[in-house]
């Protein structure tokens, strides 16, 4: 196996992680924001308190999910070139 398979097997199974990850994350949103657009949470609204727990891992959990995805599918594309 060379790099490259490794390394889309791995993207594979971190895209698999993340949609579970999001998948089982509750909603922080009220039935109110959804007609807004959600922007009482972007200007610091109820979800500004800082997460515990495991929300605050799951939260965790999904930026570090999505941020290797998106390191590893730069690399993949790159070596694909």
């Amino acid at each position: 196996m060379d790099l490259y398979n490794i390394l889309l097997i791995t993207l594979i199974v971190i895209a698999v992680l993340l949609i579970l990850v999001v998948a089982i994350q509750s909603s922080k949103n009220n039935s109110a924001s959804n007609l807004t657009g959600g922007s009482e949470a972007l200007f610091g609204g109820s979800n500004s308190r800082k997460n515990r727990g495991l929300d605050g891992a799951l939260d965790r959990m999904t930026a570090i999910l999505g941020a290797t995805f998106m390191v590893l599918a730069l690399i993949l594309a790159k070596l694909s070139a």
